[in-house]
């Protein structure tokens, strides 16, 4: 629809802390629009476009604000189109897991520009493995017209979307925005989701202005508070080395496989995905089993998915977390650790590539025929670890976040370090973590450094009567 009924405001601009902005301000029916620019020439350049447009009696197009003639060759391609190419060109250099990331994210945020009957789970799916899955799209076994209720779903919501250019409006950019913060269910999603899912619509747009369809990224104007990460880990899920030694041996009876892979995870701190990673060659154990031994990471096994993956397969290798790809990182194996390797080994011998755990055929991961299948299954790892829990856990506190995930033993074992006042600086390299990060996170799990702390001002307090100083007469008010 068209309107004659047209007011064009003057320039506003805005002299912030970090850049300056210039906003155009004009409305069509009734309905206040606006665009920001950089430069008061690009704003000047805008706003006279518009002058010209309402002098030569130009109808405006009232769903993106602009003059017909402006609106039909300027407004940028489709949401939709626009979202599949950024999936397109960040699919490459991605891994599994991210590249799934951007697609949930995509798929909620282009959910918000719909109408809630059409907020269906097809339509989800649609969207997710198709529209933003670049290997679905380039597969040459299956094409969109094989899957008929999808190819209708796009077809009509892709009518329905916005382009670039009506992105840039905070009404329908507020509707995305709000999109992704939410669950399914209408609440409020956890904030390392909606931070995760935000970034992804933050990155799509930002590709719109590379490509040249929006001069700044809206998102940036946008009032609304970014959710904060809880970043610091609570000590209620760190478990003692007796409750740590209670549930490895419970492991023992109900997954023997199994006693191992959690046992790298409490005593040398790894990730899960840098457990499945393991190979006999990455074990530098000595043959006393009293003795340290060493831990040489080079990698790690993540599960993203046959969809999101390259080669159609369930886990991806990749590099070590925030590492270049072939770096190594060296983690000491206490005594107990060298044990449980030790035993594991004869027991379990290593599948295909020398991987230590791997998917065993046989009751409770006992093998019967080698070689074994891919990295040991995560959904067998948290099944165990919940039965473990049952079995040294009493009612309440199975109910409670201690040790919850098995990721919490990596948490136990970072905490222990720092208590047993191993530096900072040796913890972050073992753990993999930057010093930085390793502080602000495990801050609240460093247990007894109070009574530390004021045993020392106790002593300062001592030190200063012995001097000779009067502690009751203050140097401020003298008497």
């Amino acid at each position: 629809m068209t309107s004659f009924d047209v007011h064009v405001f003057g320039i506003r601009t805005y002299a912030g802390k970090i850049r300056t902005t210039h906003t155009v301000r004009w409305q069509v029916s009734g309905r206040q629009l606006q665009r920001t620019f950089d430069t008061r020439k690009l704003a000047d350049s805008f706003r006279s476009t518009l002058l010209a447009a309402t002098n030569s009696g130009q109808p405006f197009d009232e769903g993106s604000g602009l003059p017909v003639t402006h609106a039909r060759g300027q407004s940028g391609p489709g949401w939709l189109a626009h979202a599949a190419e950024f999936v397109d060109t960040k699919w490459p250099r991605a891994s599994a897991r991210h590249r799934r990331g951007i697609a949930e994210g995509l798929t909620t945020a282009t959910c918000g520009l719909l109408p809630p009957r059409m907020q269906t789970q097809p339509v989800r799916q649609a969207l997710r493995d198709w529209a933003f899955n670049t290997a679905a799209r380039s597969s040459t076994a299956l094409a969109l017209e094989d899957l008929p209720e999808w190819a209708q779903i796009l077809s009509t919501i892709n009518r329905l979307l916005p382009t670039i250019d009506q992105l840039a409006q905070p009404v329908r950019l507020n509707q995305m925005v709000d999109a992704v913060s939410k669950n399914l269910d209408g609440g409020f999603a956890s904030p390392s989701t909606t931070a995760r899912k935000r970034s992804a619509l933050y990155g799509a747009l930002t590709y719109a202005v590379e490509m040249g369809h929006l001069t700044a990224n809206p998102m940036d104007r946008l009032s609304s508070p970014r959710s904060r990460q809880l970043e610091v880990i609570d000590r209620r899920v760190v478990v003692n080395p007796d409750q740590a030694r209670q549930l490895l041996a419970a492991v023992a009876e109900i997954y023997p496989a199994l006693e191992a892979f959690f046992g790298c995870m409490y005593y040398a701190a790894l990730r899960p995905a840098e457990v499945r990673h393991l190979t006999i060659d990455d074990l530098l154990l000595p043959a006393d089993p009293t003795m340290w031994g060493t831990l040489l990471l080079s990698g790690s096994t993540q599960t993203g998915g046959r969809a999101w993956t390259d080669g159609g397969v369930r886990d991806e290798d990749r590099a070590l977390k925030h590492r270049a790809r072939r770096a190594t990182r060296r983690v000491p194996a206490p005594p107990e650790l060298v044990q449980l390797l030790h035993r594991h080994v004869q027991l379990f011998p290593p599948g295909v590539g020398g991987r230590l755990f791997v998917n065993r055929v046989g009751r409770a991961g006992i093998p019967v025929a080698a070689p074994y299948a891919s990295a040991q299954s995560m959904g067998i790892v948290y099944r165990v670890w919940d039965r473990a829990r049952s079995q040294v856990f009493n009612e309440i506190q199975y109910a409670s976040v201690l040790a919850k995930r098995p990721y919490d033993l990596r948490h136990a074992a970072v905490s222990l370090w720092l208590n047993a006042g191993v530096p900072a600086t040796q913890v972050a390299e073992w753990a993999g973590h930057s010093v930085n990060v390793l502080l602000r996170v495990y801050a609240s799990c460093v247990v007894g450094q109070d009574e530390a702390a004021r045993q020392r001002v106790d002593a300062a307090l001592r030190e200063s009567t012995t001097l000779g100083h009067n502690p009751q007469i203050s140097p401020l008010f003298p008497q």
